[in-house]
């Protein structure tokens, strides 16, 4: 396993036991992050550290690595088994994805998913309207 995917799967483990900081810790100041549920992007450290306390109130995201690859642009491509629950443990979607890192001096300045539906729509295909999470503002539910 090469440095950059050590690096990764470490990531990995600390964002399934919700450990924010220690991700937040390796990402450039000016970080572009995808927003994985409403589509777009997060700009910044605090805007991601936000990004997931929201999502911890209503999701629960688990990530389990399956695949580690270069791309043509010295991008790291993770194939990953994304797991998505409510806060009562009920499956709202449950996908492979890829997730994309680019990594410049040790930090993580951009991240991006290979898949283009957002999570809300992963789970809108699986639920009924009334099984869906609800909140009262769109920016209630954030994902991974």
């Amino acid at each position: 396993m090469s440095s950059n995917q050590q690096f990764l799967q470490n990531l990995y483990e600390a964002f399934n036991k919700g450990e924010i900081e220690t991700i937040i810790s390796v990402m450039h100041p000016d970080v572009k992050w995808a927003n994985g549920v409403e589509g777009g992007f997060v700009y910044g450290r605090d805007a991601v550290r936000e990004y997931w306390t929201n999502q911890y109130k209503v999701i629960q995201v688990q990530l389990e690595t399956l695949k580690f690859e270069t791309d043509e642009n010295n991008r790291n491509v993770v194939t990953v088994h994304q797991i998505v629950r409510d806060l009562q443990g009920n499956l709202l979607a449950d996908a492979t994805i890829q997730q994309i890192f680019t990594i410049e001096n040790s930090l993580i300045s951009l991240y991006e998913i290979g898949e283009t539906q957002t999570i809300q729509e992963m789970i809108q295909k699986t639920r009924t309207p009334s099984q869906l999470p609800t909140t009262n503002r769109s920016t209630d539910i954030v994902g991974a």
